[in-house]
């Protein structure tokens, strides 16, 4: 039991929470040490049983989910997995909650409890692990050796980026000083991205002669919130790709969940995106798959950028951009919630450049 994770399950659903418990601790190395009705309830036992993940719904009486995540954040205790509805109302709800700081987020069906709980609790089990492996508790609760001084549960993002509405329009001056190669910026990232990606983006101007192409490992339905999230944020406009779309610089295309992101050259020169549903993999759309395309239509002229999140999808593919004569940059382990997927590309020789989140816009910039 000593070397078991301890997670303190919060949701609203009585049959909900006795299916997470079982399918939970079916596992066998996660021991649920209590659960939660509403966010009274999770505050209150967040701290009595100081639980190592917690578990949170949205929709709960009395205390709603996003109210008790500022709170149980500013205690302190735990990283905390959101646990959504995958409805309009839910995303928008689950990605101001990982902007705040949310550890990840899993996605259920609207209005089901039994439905594919199987399949969420294998989700579940994985991210309980990746926020355990990660050492975020020792950060969150001052534990660390020192290296890393600030949490990255620090102020909100959505604190950071609440300015006025950035002006997308381009001057013709700046449409001229911005002629040079063309550039494509693959950019893949996990846990933690939501609210990392913003110490990039925001810093990226609309005159660079470049797309960007975005994988963000995210629930179906979620992507289409983010995308417009971004696009109120960042000088460059932002899309949820879809297929057809001509490629046009100043533009961040954001992998619609579900589908891959691809790129293809027509013979008069124009690229246009792909979204196909296969080749099947863990994460769809993959960043493996969204780098490869790229690297085959743009070759030398890619950009490969790696971020926080768990498991290895882009390493090879940033070894691959490299070796191309492309340009990459892998985020350190200063700055990633999770030092996976980069840290992959980094162990691999995948990474040129390995800067911390707030660093990286920069050192692609200034490369240029």
């Amino acid at each position: 039991m000593g070397n078991k994770t301890r997670v303190l399950i919060a949701d609203d659903s009585a049959l909900m929470r006795r299916t997470i418990r079982k399918l939970l601790e079916e596992t066998g190395h996660i021991d649920v040490v209590s659960t939660a009705r509403d966010g009274v309830d999770v505050l209150d036992k967040a701290e009595r049983f100081q639980p190592d993940v917690i578990t949170l719904d949205i929709n709960m009486p009395r205390m709603d989910g996003l109210t008790a995540l500022k709170k149980l954040i500013r205690k302190n205790i735990a990283p905390v997995i959101m646990i959504s509805s995958l409805t309009q109302e839910g995303a928008d709800t689950t990605i101001r909650a990982l902007e705040y700081g949310a550890f990840d987020c899993v996605g259920k069906p609207e209005g089901t409890v039994t439905s594919n709980m199987a399949s969420v609790a294998r989700e579940l089990e994985r991210k309980i692990s990746s926020a355990v492996s990660s050492g975020i508790m020792r950060r969150i609760k001052g534990e660390s050796s020192g290296r890393i001084k600030t949490t990255r549960i620090r102020t909100p993002s959505t604190q950071r980026i609440s300015t006025p509405t950035i002006s997308k329009n381009v001057s013709t001056q700046e449409k001229e000083s911005s002629r040079s190669r063309f550039r494509a910026i693959a950019i893949g990232i996990s846990t933690g991205g939501p609210k990392t990606i913003f110490d990039v983006l925001p810093k990226i101007p609309k005159t660079l002669n470049a797309a960007i192409f975005l994988v963000q490992h995210m629930p179906v339905n979620f992507t289409a919130t983010f995308a417009k999230r971004l696009d109120t944020n960042c000088p460059m406009n932002c899309v949820e790709a879809r297929s057809g779309m001509t490629v046009e610089p100043g533009t961040i295309y954001l992998g619609r969940g579900g589908y891959h992101l691809c790129v293809v050259k027509k013979r008069n020169g124009e690229v246009v995106i792909r979204t196909p549903s296969r080749p099947p993999h863990l994460f769809i759309p993959s960043v493996d798959i969204m780098m490869q395309s790229v690297l085959g239509v743009y070759g030398s002229d890619t950009i490969g950028i790696l971020m926080t999140g768990m498991g290895d999808d882009g390493a090879d593919s940033m070894v691959d951009i490299r070796k191309a004569g492309g340009m990459t940059i892998a985020e350190s382990e200063d700055s990633a919630i999770v030092w996976g997927m980069p840290g992959e590309a980094v162990a691999r020789g995948g990474a040129q450049f390995v800067q911390p989140s707030w660093n990286i816009a920069s050192t692609l910039l200034n490369k240029l």
